[in-house]
């Protein structure tokens, strides 16, 4: 009776140390709701209630870039519907911030800094925007005014005990622009055009920048070496 007892606490055991490590993996395998900006942090109505119609469709695109672009990353609070500094009204845009981890590069440090903001807009700014607007309800919805995509990077390696200085570029997307660009009629260089780029080096800012672009096929088909995606994810 006694060996029949310690045989099945003995499996319980073992049942209870499997549940724990799927529980651990699967909180690896997700990324952090801080990145979200919460409910709580909106300061008007209208925000507040697009963050609450479409929690589901911010959590869809954190996990997204989490599993599919592992070598961006989104800050606390960097995914929400955020008003435009430069807005006279309250516009509410969906807005994203993500940091790239890429090796410094002495040839891009030298760079004038419109040749690497635009660099860094044709790469990234429309896989971006793609991602941001899988959901047509959203899309369609008329409080929804506009779209934002943060980029920052690492500006060159620091000297020893030194600071790192990032930069930083801010694009603003009206939402017919973003529109037409979703639909092709808008092309990278005219996306750029239409766009409101601000720039900072570190936390000086720069200014609104003019800059051009190009069609970029990188994060099509850049692979990050020995990443795998978790069991069940797919990217499109």
């Amino acid at each position: 009776m006694q060996r029949s007892r310690r045989m099945m606490m003995t499996r319980l055991a073992a049942i209870l140390a499997v549940l724990l490590l799927f529980v651990a993996v699967a909180q690896a395998a997700s990324p952090s709701e801080d990145r979200i900006l919460g409910l709580d942090r909106y300061t008007s109505d209208k925000g507040r209630t697009l963050a609450a119609t479409y929690g589901a469709t911010l959590k869809q695109i954190n996990t997204s870039i989490y599993h599919c672009m592992p070598w961006l990353e989104v800050p606390k609070e960097g995914l929400g519907f955020y008003k435009p500094r430069d807005a006279a009204r309250d516009d509410r845009y969906l807005s994203l911030r993500v940091y790239i981890e890429q090796e410094p590069s002495t040839q891009f440090a030298a760079m004038p800094i419109e040749q690497r903001a635009s660099s860094m807009f044709s790469r990234y700014v429309g896989p971006l925007l793609r991602r941001m607007t899988g959901n047509g309800a959203l899309l369609n919805d008329a409080s929804l005014d506009g779209f934002t995509v943060i980029l920052e990077w690492l500006k060159e390696a620091p000297m020893s005990g030194g600071r790192p200085v990032h930069e930083t570029i801010a694009v603003f997307l009206d939402k017919p622009t973003a529109l037409e660009y979703l639909q092709g009629m808008v092309k990278p260089p005219d996306l750029a055009d239409r766009s409101r780029v601000y720039g900072w080096d570190g936390e000086s800012p720069l200014g609104r920048l003019r800059l051009a672009a190009w069609d970029d096929n990188f994060v099509s088909t850049y692979k990050v070496a020995n990443y795998q995606l978790a069991p069940g994810v797919t990217c499109h």
